[in-house]
């Protein structure tokens, strides 16, 4: 895998999760709150696990000591966890860049960085179609999440092919 696909998959999960996180505003605080709705997690729960998974996957293959879990803290409002999002995606566009070909290519437990990035990718996707689907009977569907609507979308502002 090249840089350029990892950071094409990365646009992706951040472009779906922003889906995720733009129809919050205005949720009933107990649909946010409750616990136990898919398995041991409620909606708020789901969100803040993906992005601490996120977090600890960066720090882990940046060679950070920092293991972040914000899963132990109370659950911050939708309104935190959106700008929590977006101090990530900014670790995210400063660290990504600085990975080439060859740290793609490295290996922890036999597994090369690019499978564990792609892991993250799809770890969140998981998540957000938890979320979506309790969002959905909520009547705030996130709408298609779907990693081809993201690539028509990015297609068309990129404009046609001539």
């Amino acid at each position: 895998m090249r840089p350029e696909d990892v950071e094409l998959l990365a646009a992706y999960d951040r472009w779906a999760t922003r889906r995720v996180l733009a129809v919050l505003p205005g949720l009933d605080p107990t649909t946010w709150s409750i616990p136990n709705a898919i398995g041991e997690r409620g909606l708020g729960g789901i969100l803040v696990h993906q992005l601490g998974a996120t977090r600890r996957w960066r720090h882990g293959l940046s060679g950070s000591d920092e293991s972040p879990s914000p899963e132990r803290g109370p659950l911050p409002s939708p309104e935190a966890l959106v700008e929590a999002w977006e101090a990530e995606w900014r670790a995210w566009d400063a660290w990504l860049p600085a990975l080439d070909e060859a740290a793609l290519r490295v290996t922890y437990d036999d597994v090369p960085m690019w499978q564990l990035l792609a892991h993250v990718i799809n770890h969140g996707t998981q998540h957000r179609s938890e979320a979506a689907a309790q969002l959905t009977a909520e009547g705030r569907s996130p709408g298609d999440l779907d990693m081809v609507f993201f690539a028509e979308e990015l297609a068309a502002t990129r404009g046609a092919p001539g």
